[in-house]
């Protein structure tokens, strides 16, 4: 190893760490670290902004578009609609979903899919009083499946496109990770459908009928107004202790703070009072004289019944602006025409006002919004709303959705009969919906997360850094000689395990851009063709079901399902361990 490779390694590994522990936003960790490999001249900056002008990161911001046009659509939300609605049991509504769905994520962005079928699926739960956490993160898991199956099925795929492009290979072809990708998502179905669900939370009682998922706690503050008619008696005299699914945890009077609180502690108006529980206990609590949910702004639970306000929940994004400050310091109303009403965050117990807590990603904020939050949401992407009151309709007729869906059929037959490439296609199909004007210059501009392709541009920038510096051929060597007495499949099996390990600490893209300079130097001399390793990077960069800070998706339905760290790992552990078994057995039988 030369010293040009160590620092390069060395400054690689401490991005990493970075992305670990959330310093800062991914994508301005990236753009850095590249910056500061530029200015010290391990690469030009023509090859180290090359990643700017990848044809598989331009493919991505093209398909923000066309998956926005479907997502306002709500023909996919239609769709799911039907299939819950005939569903006679848990079993059989599973199924219903998750095979469609998975069969969907192979053409469309899975991260939109789940935004919009989480809260549906909610509500179907709540009807039939099945636990959610039975149905959320099995349907993270099979858009995750079912996006290894097509070249546009996920990001990372296209990222990989791109990549081997730049090597002067071929490229996929549009179902060509279909042959690894369809026989991973059938046996990840199948796992998902028979098994996965006896390893989520939602406990089966000792008459077999589901029993509900331990609520989720949220922290929300009231105030005491003067009108209170037990100002000056003690919390329990107040009817204050021993409430259902709430508990008092602090109360604020001036800088004096009081916690724990017992039961003789006194209460007395201008007090600030911090409750813990389900948010529709303390919804009632806010209906009784003289206590009033505190959301710091004019926006208030009163004016939902007057319909001037709207009920919003949402979930806290990686790549929120959010993070790292307090709500206070955000300034949340004027951002977002909003007021935080409660928050939740899994496996901690919340303390403190509102105003002074730093949201962390997954966090579920629950918020009572005006008119413009919708539209000013859009804009900053800070968060997945995942509990709308009500959708507002995009189009004024349901032949304009599917006007929307004839052009993205007639792009992917133009990319699988080789008529154009995929960018191509996809430039064409969007200037087609803005043609016809399925979809605004504006709308559209909106649509694209410009923080999720800088991420993929730095990323590809710092991959070409890993190859100038020959860190990438010194990777694959130490790999090849440490792996050498053990035979072919045990290397894919540590490369794919590395790969998967990897993804679940940093993003999907990062991992993949990472790795593949390195799998790519070790196909030749195992004689793996290397379309066949650049499918196994893809899909195990994809494969991210250990945690849920390693995929979006994951992420998403956190919160709202009520889930512990631990649940990933037990319901995702199996379905890793299936994945790169059924992916590196075929990678080394189709290409070996």
């Amino acid at each position: 190893m030369t010293m040009e490779m160590a620092m390069v390694l060395g400054i690689v590994g401490l991005m990493l760490i970075g992305l670990i522990m959330d310093v800062v936003r991914p994508e301005l960790l990236v753009l850095t670290t590249l910056f500061v490999f530029i200015v010290f001249g391990f690469i030009s900056p023509e090859e180290g902004l090359a990643g700017f002008s990848n044809q598989g990161m331009l493919t991505i911001g093209l398909l923000f578009i066309v998956g926005g046009v479907f997502e306002k659509s709500g023909l996919a939300e239609k769709f799911v609609s039907r299939i819950l609605s005939g569903a006679a049991s848990e079993g059989k509504a599973r199924g219903r979903l998750l095979i469609p769905l998975a069969g969907m994520s192979g053409f469309l962005n899975n991260t939109p899919l789940v935004v919009t079928l989480t809260p549906l699926v909610r509500k179907w739960c709540e009807v039939h009083k099945i636990a959610p956490s039975k149905f959320l993160l099995p349907l993270s898991y099979a858009t995750i499946l079912g996006g290894t199956m097509t070249l546009m099925g996920t990001s990372t795929n296209l990222v990989i496109h791109g990549l081997l492009l730049d090597f002067g290979e071929q490229g996929f072809r549009f179902f060509e990770l279909l042959i690894v990708g369809l026989p991973v998502t059938v046996v990840g179905l199948i796992y998902l459908l028979l098994f996965a669900p006896r390893l989520l939370p939602g406990h089966e009682s000792g008459e077999g009928e589901e029993e509900e998922v331990s609520p989720r706690d949220f922290l929300s503050e009231l105030r005491v107004q003067i009108d209170f008619p037990h100002a000056g008696k003690t919390v329990k005299e107040a009817g204050l202790r021993n409430l259902e699914s709430l508990y008092l945890i602090e109360i604020r009077r001036g800088k004096e703070r009081i916690a724990p609180v017992s039961g003789d502690t006194r209460i007395f108006p201008g007090d600030r009072l911090f409750f813990t529980g389900v948010i529709s206990s303390i919804a009632e609590l806010g209906k009784r004289r003289g206590l009033v949910v505190d959301t710091g702004t004019d926006l208030s639970i009163v004016g939902l019944k007057k319909g001037t306000n709207k009920l919003r929940e949402g979930v806290v994004s990686h790549q929120s602006s959010l993070l790292g400050r307090t709500v206070k310091e955000i300034r949340f109303r004027e951002a977002y025409d909003a007021a935080v009403v409660a928050i939740h965050r899994n496996e901690e117990l919340l303390e403190g006002k509102i105003g002074d807590i730093k949201p962390k990603a997954g966090d579920v904020l629950l918020m009572v919004a005006g008119e413009s939050f919708d539209q000013r949401m859009k804009r900053h992407r800070d968060f997945y709303v995942t509990f709308p009151e009500g959708k507002e309709k995009f189009f004024e007729d349901d032949r304009t959705g599917w006007s929307a869906l004839v052009i993205f059929i007639g792009a992917i037959v133009c990319v699988v009969s080789g008529f154009l490439s995929i960018f191509n296609a996809m430039a064409l199909a969007v200037g087609l919906m803005l043609a016809f004007r399925l979809v605004s210059p504006e709308e559209a501009r909106e649509m694209i997360r410009f923080r999720v392709l800088l991420l993929i541009a730095g990323a590809l920038g710092i991959g070409n850094v890993i190859i100038e510096s020959k860190a990438a051929d010194w990777m694959a060597q130490e790999l090849m000689e440490a792996m050498e007495p053990y035979g072919v499949i045990l290397l894919l099996v540590v490369l794919y395990g590395m790969i998967a390990l990897l993804t679940e600490v940093v993003t999907n893209n990062a991992a993949a851009v990472i790795m593949f300079p390195a799998a790519y130097q070790i196909s030749g001399p195992i004689g793996i063709e290397p379309i066949g390793m650049a499918i196994l990077v893809a899909i195990a960069a994809s494969a991210s079901f250990l945690s849920p800070i390693g995929y979006q998706t994951n992420l998403i339905v956190f919160g709202p399902g009520g889930y512990r760290f631990r649940d990933y790992l037990r319901a995702g552990m199996p379905l890793t361990f299936l994945t790169g078994i059924v992916t590196v057995g075929m990678v080394y039988l189709v290409y070996m």
